[in-house]
């Protein structure tokens, strides 16, 4: 999904792109904590977390980036892997996978389709790749809202699980 759609147009991301993902992941820890969520991501921001530029910087270089552009302006980010995070309590699959490690969309954008085009072409990428089985781990917290966002985009819960006190949900979706 090189092209246009919903107004986005989806592109490799490069190291170049981290200081926007950073932007990014620190206007979704601010946003997040004015509607009272301190638990998801705390309230500290993510380029000032310990490690979090590497982490980001790491993502970019291990894995394969996805950056969702409008007028050129990066909106939204999509990281798929192989598999889940080694520090999650995840287990793989028993099956080739492709893995959403991150998702994130510029929250100045919100409501414009930004995460669902990237897991449009999370699905895309995992066909392509000749892979049937698309996975993602979310928060389970709150009122379950990011489930239910992954549930609008075709995946199904599978496995929960808790990360010391983060409550999380595996969800899967079959591409093939």
């Amino acid at each position: 999904m090189n092209g246009t759609t919903y107004g986005i147009r989806i592109r490799p991301g490069s190291l170049a792109d981290a200081p926007a993902i950073l932007d990014m992941l620190d206007s979704a820890v601010a946003w997040m904590n004015d509607r009272g969520n301190t638990e998801q991501w705390g309230t500290t921001p993510y380029s000032q977390k310990p490690g979090g530029v590497e982490r980001v910087e790491r993502y970019i270089t291990d894995n394969a980036p996805h950056i969702a552009e409008m007028n050129g302006t990066p909106v939204g980010v999509l990281v798929l892997d192989s598999g889940p995070s080694p520090q999650m309590p995840i287990a793989p699959a028993e099956e080739p996978e492709r893995y959403v490690r991150l998702l994130v969309s510029d929250r100045r954008h919100a409501g414009l389709g930004i995460g669902r085009a990237l897991l449009a072409h999370a699905a895309e990428e995992t066909r392509r790749a000749g892979v049937e089985l698309l996975r993602v781990d979310c928060w389970a917290g709150g009122g379950g809202e990011l489930v239910a966002f992954y549930e609008r985009n075709g995946f199904t819960p599978t496995d929960r699980f808790l990360s010391e006190d983060w409550p999380g949900q595996v969800l899967a979706r079959r591409v093939g």
